[in-house]
């Protein structure tokens, strides 16, 4: 029987062959639309395929719309003259999560599409120097594919917990650059260890000392700390306004929204009580 039916599967590729070879320069879309005038030229050809399996293996020849030009890089005609071009929001992490690996695929590709097509279009509006109608769609499409890439790692890192025990992310160490400044390295493969390739290695260890790194250093250093400063009183004001003007607010939702806050403390204050309640 498996002979018989691998006979069959080659006389019905032997046969489809012969008709696209009669037929010239007939594209696949119009060979599939074309069936009749292919079984009837088949029929001369090659009378012992069965008919039924030429029709079902004629059928198997539809496919998209082929285009062999370049506008697919960029928007739609009509959106060219448009200062603003109404589009929706990106896509959260909470609607990624309930998507099949599937669907997450193919929606990638298709933001991938959108992204290319975005980026082409702003570049020929600098050329041109007109305006780029609604530059924020870049932005939504970036946030979109950066969400996306996230809850596929959450899922390969789920995976890799389940099977081994460990994340399966490229692990990560605290260093140092040349002027003493920490940052997290990512390992990457190199095809000799470190330990064979030493001329590599002094190459690439550089140090970092003397007066001017570490003037550098303190000065760096107490940018971050006045950031973070002025970032943590900022906040403390927003909690204290929102409680001036909302005595009865939701303490464990200012809670979440501001970690950093000692709402207690600052609700015992004089600072978040309103004119109109007097001091006792």
């Amino acid at each position: 029987m498996r002979m018989s039916g691998l006979t069959k599967l080659v006389n019905v590729s032997h046969g489809v062959r012969i008709c696209c070879e009669s037929l010239g320069k007939l594209t696949l879309q119009n060979s599939s639309r074309n069936v009749g005038q292919l079984l009837r030229i088949h029929q001369n050809t090659s009378p012992q395929v069965n008919m039924g399996a030429l029709t079902f293996a004629a059928r198997n020849f539809s496919t998209t719309h082929s285009r062999r030009d370049l506008m697919q890089f960029f928007d739609d005609p009509k959106n060219w003259p448009e200062n603003e071009v109404k589009v929706g929001r990106a896509w959260k992490l909470d609607e990624l999560r309930i998507k099949s690996n599937k669907e997450l695929h193919q929606l990638w590709y298709i933001l991938l599409k959108e992204r290319n097509m975005l980026l082409t279009m702003e570049h020929e509006c600098n050329e041109q120097m007109e305006l780029f109608p609604s530059p924020e769609r870049l932005d939504k499409v970036k946030i979109s594919m950066k969400n996306l890439e996230t809850v596929v790692r959450e899922r390969n890192k789920a995976y890799h917990l389940l099977e081994t025990g460990e994340t399966g992310e490229r692990p990560q160490r605290l260093m140092a650059n040349s002027l003493g400044i920490r940052f997290m390295y990512r390992s990457l493969e190199h095809v000799l260890p470190p330990f064979m390739n030493v001329k590599w290695m002094k190459t690439r260890s550089l140090g970092y000392g003397g007066r001017a790194v570490r003037k550098f250093l303190l000065q760096y250093r107490e940018k971050l700390y006045n950031e973070k400063r002025k970032a943590k009183n900022r906040s403390r004001n927003e909690v204290m306004m929102l409680l001036r003007r909302n005595p009865n607010l939701d303490v464990d939702l200012l809670r979440s929204k501001y970690p950093d806050v000692d709402i207690d403390k600052l609700k015992s204050s004089d600072k978040v009580r309103g004119h109109y309640i007097p001091k006792i």
